[in-house]
């Protein structure tokens, strides 16, 4: 998230929370995608890390990048930490670790999408180029230790790196060493975004698994086809996984609200100032735990959504869903990743064949796939069938779903064309992970240092 929001509209109880977010719902004509994609910033000479600071570091490059979009800089304790367009329609952030990130406009087609994607890689390209410095788009960082790994700075990380060892064992790891593709999806009524928050938190650990790429860790295999996948497993149990109540054929928005609320809370900004709210949830928040501490004590909306935005559930639900379950990979990936979930979930009928595909799993069932697909990829099983088999009706689905939605390219081809490199993984039951493993045992040699200028954007 490149801004925390600040709206000092008060909260004046439990139903303005959930009217925030059912102010999300959109007409069906209204539905819009946005992508987000976090890469892995390095030198190329070494494939070292890049630091903030430096003729040739990420504060550099932002700087540069924000002459050339004339994008506004956002500004945390006099650091530049993004850069926002002015228009609100994409932002620029930075990810813990120094990740970069994308959070793309809210577009009509994938089309659009793999534009985007492509015109923000080659301006990273043609900045960061001449200043020695490349992007990797894997799920894990491959070689760098915790040590070696630049730290951002950024408040709310700050708050952030002091809560995560309090409640797991692996949310550091999750901040600084970790890149995922996202898509940001529209809902246009409570029970259409019950269905769609209940196929995508089902269908997660099949993204996982197809996804898959992070093989390594500090240079070594790690056991694992996505380690990004498996750190989530304990990372902040309390905000994060799935979620039991989202099963209920009940479910709606006020559930979500009430689980949020007794959530503990990151912090509050007050004046550009963060405070660490980490010992209160957002419900003591909002009957006056924090009168004393601060000034201006009474929760307001603004509040509200920053606290929605540190909530790492499957599927988070703001004023649109949140699919979460993917590592990063090469553009291909990017644009794949956005075309799987919309070709489930925008088209009517592929949607009803989605719940349909998904309607007797059952919450344990979903968990156990969840817990074994970093490990097991598409061999991890979902009640009796294999994530690889269930692949395959889904890829047909999302691309029945992207058909019927007829939306053509220059060259008259529709926006199935995206599903391809999904296809291929399931055709050869092969992710990027087993490729990535099977270059290190073979022409690599053991190495992971050529993932630097073979898989780099």
């Amino acid at each position: 998230m490149a801004r925390d929001t600040t709206d000092d509209t008060l909260v004046t109880s439990i139903d303005d929370l959930t009217a925030h977010i059912a102010a999300g719902e959109k007409p069906e004509s209204a539905f819009r995608l946005g992508t987000e994609h976090e890469k892995f910033v390095f030198y190329t000479k070494d494939n070292s890390p890049v630091p903030y600071e430096g003729e040739t570091g990420i504060k550099a490059i932002l700087e540069i990048m924000r002459g050339r979009l004339g994008w506004d800089a956002i500004i945390d304790a006099g650091n530049i930490i993004g850069l926002a367009s002015p228009d609100g329609m994409g932002a620029i952030s930075l990810e813990p670790g120094g990740q970069f990130e994308l959070s793309g406009a809210p577009l009509s087609t994938l089309h659009e999408t793999a534009e985007e994607t492509r015109g923000h890689l080659d301006l990273m390209r043609d900045i960061a180029g001449p200043m020695g410095i490349g992007f990797l788009g894997l799920g894990g960082s491959p070689k760098w230790s915790w040590d070696e790994t630049p730290k951002m700075p950024k408040s709310r990380y700050g708050i952030m790196s002091r809560y995560m060892p309090k409640v797991g064992t692996r949310g550091l790891d999750m901040m600084y060493r970790t890149c995922t593709i996202q898509v940001n999806l529209d809902f246009s009524s409570e029970d259409d975004m019950r269905r769609k928050m209940q196929v995508g938190l089902k269908l997660q650990s099949l993204a996982t698994a197809l996804f898959a790429a992070s093989p390594f860790t500090e240079g070594k295999p790690n056991g694992l086809t996505s380690w990004r996948g498996d750190i989530w497993r304990d990372t902040d149990n309390a905000r994060a996984g799935l979620l039991p109540f989202a099963f209920s054929e009940e479910f709606g928005y006020r559930d979500y609200v009430e689980w949020a609320l007794d959530t503990p809370m990151y912090f509050v900004v007050r004046d550009g100032v963060y405070h660490d709210c980490t010992h209160v949830t957002f419900r003591q928040f909002m009957a006056g735990a924090l009168k004393g501490d601060l000034s201006d004590w009474r929760a307001n909306i603004g509040d509200w959504t920053n606290h929605l935005s540190t909530l790492f559930p499957d599927v988070r639900l703001k004023r649109f869903l949140e699919m979460r379950g993917a590592d990063c990979g090469p553009e291909s990936h990017i644009n794949a990743l956005p075309a799987f979930w919309v070709g489930l979930l925008y088209d009517t009928g592929a949607l009803e064949d989605a719940v349909q595909l998904t309607r007797d799993w059952s919450f344990q069932a979903v968990q156990d796939a969840r817990d074994a697909a970093p490990r097991l990829g598409l061999d991890a099983m979902l009640g009796a069938r294999t994530l690889g088999d269930i692949a395959r009706d889904a890829l047909d689905i999302s691309r029945k779903g992207l058909k019927a939605r007829r939306v053509l390219n220059a060259d008259g081809a529709d926006e199935s064309i995206y599903l391809a490199p999904l296809e291929d993984i399931v055709s050869n039951r092969t992710t990027l992970a087993d490729a990535l493993l099977s270059r290190f045992e073979g022409d690599w040699k053991g190495s992971v240092d050529p993932v630097f200028s073979e898989y780099r954007y």
